[in-house]
């Protein structure tokens, strides 16, 4: 059992590495434009439009820029959500966040995060669509994300009609993602080169 689990380690960092490897290929282009072509498809979601709240991410190194849909956000009042990283509990804490120029200070890696003196907490039963982020994923929406397993701690808390959305390139998205027995999957994937939705995803 512990070989195996080892072994589960060692390829999952290898996958990781080789993931960063690929989205780190991109142009910054490449990626902004991307990035907008992604950003149209969520825009066009029912899932969005109606979600009242939105739980989103500040874009960290290659990731899918997420600017254009914080802003979106903002600008049609939804509750904008962004989480904050609780190093002494190892848990992520969800936030609202209403203006991303005063609202934020830099946290671990770098990655700009609420800050609580000016923002209040928002449980994630009451949020209506998550951004999830990811390195991997799959047709099926199975995910591989960063290894500290934040987002599937943080997921458990979720309600039935939440819907879980990952933007992504193309380029990581494979055949297989290996799994744990905790991972939470996402009900849809957004790629410039098309939208790949789970047979229950909201659509």
């Amino acid at each position: 059992m512990t070989e195996g689990i080892a072994a589960d380690v060692v390829m999952k960092a290898e996958l990781r590495k080789r993931l960063h490897g690929l989205r780190n290929s991109l142009t910054s282009g490449e990626r902004a434009n991307y990035s907008g072509s992604i950003t149209g498809d969520i825009l066009a979601l029912p899932a969005y439009r109606e979600a009242r709240t939105f739980m989103a991410y500040m874009t960290f190194g290659s990731e899918f820029v997420t600017d254009a849909l914080i802003n979106d956000a903002l600008a049609h009042a939804k509750t904008l959500v962004l989480p904050r990283i609780n190093r002494e509990q190892n848990r992520l804490e969800t936030y609202a966040v209403r203006d991303p120029q005063s609202d934020l200070t830099a946290g671990p890696w770098g990655i700009r995060e609420p800050r609580p003196d000016r923002c209040r907490p928002v449980p994630v039963a009451e949020i209506d669509l998550v951004l999830v982020p990811g390195l991997g994923f799959n047709v099926r929406g199975d995910r591989l994300g960063y290894g500290r397993g934040y987002y599937d701690r943080l997921l458990q808390f979720r309600t039935p009609r939440t819907a879980l959305v990952a933007a992504a390139y193309s380029v990581q998205v494979l055949d297989d993602i290996p799994l744990g027995d905790y991972d939470v999957p996402v009900d849809m994937v957004v790629t410039e080169a098309g939208t790949h939705r789970r047979p229950i995803a909201l659509t």
